[in-house]
């Protein structure tokens, strides 16, 4: 563990958030007596007693999170009850649902990336890893923010991002796959908080509490498209819940989301035509569904349940291949189906699932909560518009479509008991709360072989089906306990004390801690601090995928780190990495109704993993061969830079250092109306402390890949408005400023930009300048159970820098995507409905 230093943080709400702060439940979170209370039922004490029971899952129904999340009671990231936001140790932000459908986002990352400035998504992706949805907090990747549904880990999903970014070797809990619906707040707490959670936790945690109202039915259609009129999207939300007898509840949700693909392409240098869609979003289909349960069995013991469901189909666009891309002379069927050439398509068939049960209740003054969840990720990518000349020649025959071109699936299935208790002892005069648990969770990862099609000779173009020799099973064991005592010192300073044992049967052990302290001056004014240590533990993903991505002139590799390819070139077995995380903060009312936080943090993080050891040309030839990739038979053509492979390393230790200000006011209009003032900022900035070197002596990043790790996100990030509300209607308008972003691009040219010219060090810093955007929405209530919005999101259509021509490979991404910036897509407008019963 490490030394605190002084943490300024609040839990005053920003428009996004409602800020406030917190200790952190833990992913194995013990019960304790509720924050909420449920209709009484019966007339016994007892039973009165169960109803205050309280854990990650609750049977009773939950107060409503005010609009703001600033007087809310929290579950996240602290063990005792009725704790409210603002009166917690840690900053936390506390985003009602409310706020979540006044953004006008049909997607719940990009809802929470319009509210919260520490949080952000990634600019756009490529190839199978555009298709799954991503958040970062404090920007950190994705892999170091733990996301819990009900305070219990969520499962992580089966695509891995292979292509060069901040996000490569991502496998993120994909929130989008949670039906939106099924929301009634996101806690997003904003501190490492690994001791109480486990490994992921480094820049901290999501935790999207589900719905468990017994009652009422809401409706939500949300129609929208861009300002280059491309891009629909439709979404449309269904819940409602009802009693189980009188003694429970049940809760469904539902939701159905579409879009299609958006065209940001600039003209192919080849053809000088926009026919290259290389650029754009993808098209997306999706159906989810969550149902959430609860029993009182007796007074005292209550069982609970949930399950999710969610089913995706996506398309994403791959270079435009020409004409003269297939020999008529030697393929001419597959010539004749393409006379003007083709584009590619990957497509995804996703299914996504998580099941929870368990039973909780108090026995001889200790909560209790015995629980297990099952969640599994399972991908199937195959691709449209493709060939497979090999076929042709030795079969005659010509596939255009692939099908289980790769298939991934990835499980965990956590099983914990909890417990928790004040105690009272004689000569100390304030309560202490004792918590502690322990839990076992099984992880598994699969990759598929591709089927005989994809895999045939070099494969199918544009991403060859996965070989026997890198698929396989894989999986572990992790263990874990832990304990957490809260006390006050004196009546205005409390301490909070945590820590974690945790062993993996493929790492070995760890042992993580966290101090948390609180000083209230007055009712007004309140120093915090915290000071933890973490990990995130390598993903099996991590470990073992292997995988080569295909364009019209360049092969681009990832193997694990285990493959013979990378042994042969030096790679090392992955180790955790490891965080020191220390805030400090300041919650202040320096005038009536005017809530200020503040937020100092500095987050060490050591032995970072991101792919290492690039090799180039001939080298990165054999290690192909050697890992049983087969590639075009011109490859040994390309230009050395064209072809390039790397696997997982512990490559780096950084340094991330950033502030946190939050404040809101209302402002009474009198009978007119009123209107809620609120200011958010981030600001965060990675330095690099440490290089790794491989076995041969050479570092193992290269200039763009340090630039991924220090400068893809932003350097700041505010969000400044206000919401008026007068009679039937509210107007809300928030500008929101997206700090500047820097790159190292790599160079092309030959005839069309067909060449990289970018080995291990040429490259061209680019800097991605600041941008605003304006959101605003009109609500008019028509009556008490029905409204209309009509909004926009980035009003005045504002886009990225444009990448200079001879940093585009073929001329066509004109935006970079491999950034954590300004979305690529423009302006968009849409239409609300809402209907409460």
């Amino acid at each position: 563990m490490v030394l605190a230093a002084t943490l300024l943080s609040s839990p005053v709400g920003a428009w996004a958030a409602g800020v406030s702060a917190v200790a952190g439940q833990s992913e194995d979170a013990a019960p304790a007596k509720a924050a909420a209370h449920k209709t009484t039922r019966h007339g016994t004490q007892a039973a009165q007693n169960a109803k205050t029971l309280t854990a990650p899952l609750q049977v009773t129904e939950r107060t409503p999170v005010d609009s703001t999340g600033e007087e809310s009671v929290i579950v996240t990231g602290t063990r005792e009850t009725g704790r409210k936001a603002r009166q917690s140790l840690a900053p936390i932000d506390v985003v009602s649902a409310k706020q979540i459908s006044q953004t006008g986002q049909p997607n719940l990352r990009e809802a929470l990336a319009q509210l919260l400035p520490s949080l952000t998504m990634p600019t756009g992706g490529f190839d199978t890893g555009a298709l799954t949805d991503s958040i970062s907090l404090r920007g950190l990747n994705a892999n170091e923010t733990l996301v819990l549904v009900d305070g219990k880990r969520r499962h992580t999903t089966a695509n891995i991002y292979a292509d060069p970014g901040p996000q490569q070797g991502t496998t993120p809990v994909d929130i989008d796959m949670i039906p939106m619906a099924a929301i009634d707040h996101v806690e997003v707490l904003r501190d490492g908080a690994s001791a109480q959670y486990g490994s992921d936790a480094v820049a901290g945690v999501v935790n999207i509490i589900l719905k468990k109202q017994d009652h009422g039915f809401h409706a939500e259609s949300i129609s929208g498209i861009t300002a280059a009129k491309d891009g629909f999207q439709q979404g449309v939300y269904l819940d409602g819940g009802a009693k189980l007898g009188q003694r429970g509840f049940i809760h469904v949700s539902g939701d159905f989301y579409h879009t299609d693909h958006t065209y940001r392409s600039a003209p192919d240098a080849r053809t000088g035509t926009k026919v290259n869609n290389v650029l754009g979003q993808p098209e997306q289909t999706r159906q989810s569904v969550a149902i959430k349960a609860g029993y009182d069995l007796t007074d005292t013991i209550q069982a609970y349940g949930t399950a999710t469901y969610a089913h995706r189909h996506a398309e994403a666009y791959q270079n435009y291949r020409l004409p003269s891309a297939i020999d008529s002379t030697k393929y001419p069927q597959y010539a004749a189906l393409y006379p003007n050439g083709y584009s590619p398509l990957q497509t995804l068939e996703e299914n996504d699932y998580e099941l929870t049960a368990g039973v909780k209740g108090v026995l001889a003054g200790w909560n209790w909560d015995l629980s297990t969840v099952y969640g599994r990720d399972y991908d199937d990518i195959g691709l449209k518009n493709s060939s497979n000349v090999y076929l042709e020649k030795t079969e005659g025959r010509t596939p255009t479509k692939f099908d289980n071109v790769q298939g991934f699936n990835n499980s965990q299935w956590t099983s914990s008991f909890d417990l928790s208790r004040k105690f009272h002892f004689s000569g100390w005069p304030h309560d202490i709360n004792v918590a502690g648990g322990t839990s076992y969770r099984y992880e598994s990862y699969s990759v598929g072989t591709g089927s005989s099609d994809a895999t045939a000779g070099t494969g199918s173009d544009a991403l060859p089906g996965t070989t026997g020799g890198n698929a396989g099973n894989y999986s572990r064991d992790v263990i874990a306990g832990y304990i957490d005592v809260s006390t006050h010192l004196t009546k205005h300073w409390q301490l909070d004390l945590a820590g974690r044992y945790e062993h993996y049967t493929d790492i070995g052990d760890t042992q993580t801690g966290k101090v948390s302290t609180r000083y209230d001056v007055s009712p007004r004014l309140a120093f915090r601090a915290t000071i933890s240590n973490g990990f995130h533990a390598p993903t099996l993903a991590q470990e073992h995928y292997s995988g080569v991505a295909l364009s019209p002139t360049a092969a681009r590799g990832l193997m694990a780190v285990n493959s013979p390819g990378a042994q042969a070139n030096g790679a090392a077995p992955l180790k955790a990495e490891r965080s020191t995380n220390v805030s400090g903060g300041i919650v202040v009312e320096p005038i009536r109704k005017l809530h200020v936080t503040v937020d100092v943090y500095q987050i060490n993080l050591r032995d970072q993993i991101m792919p290492g050891g690039q090799i180039y040309g001939a080298q990165a030839l054999k290690a192909f061969t050697l890992n049983g990739f087969n590639l075009p038979s011109d490859a040994n053509t390309w230009s050395s830079a064209s072809l390039s492979t790397h696997w997982f390393a512990n490559v780096a230790s950084t340094r991330t250092q950033g502030l946190d200000l939050t404040a809101t006011y209302p402002t009474q209009l009198g009978n007119f109306g009123r209107i809620d003032w609120d200011v958010a900022i981030n600001l965060n900035r990675t330095r690099l402390s440490h290089q790794s070197y491989g076995n041969n002596g050479q570092a193992l990043l290269n200039p763009q890949s340090i630039a991924y790790l220090t400068t893809a996100y932003p350097r700041s990030k505010i969000i400044f408005g206000g919401r008026l509300t007068t009679g039937k209607w509210t107007f809300g308008l928030h500008e929101v400023r997206y700090g500047q972003v820097t790159s190292q691009l790599s160079y092309y040219g030959g005839a069309g930009n067909t060449s990289s010219l970018s080995g291990a060090d040429n490259y061209r810093q680019f800097h991605n300048s600041p941008k605003f955007i304006t959101n605003m929405e009109v609500t008019y209530r028509a009556l008490p159970q029905l409204a209309f919005t009509l909004g926009g999101n980035n009003l005045f259509n504002v886009y990225p820098s444009r990448v200079p021509e001879n940093n585009r490979y073929l001329g066509a991404p004109q935006y970079y995507m491999s950034t954590s910036q300004l979305g690529m897509n423009g302006g968009f407008y849409y239409l609300r409905a809402d209907v409460t019963f």
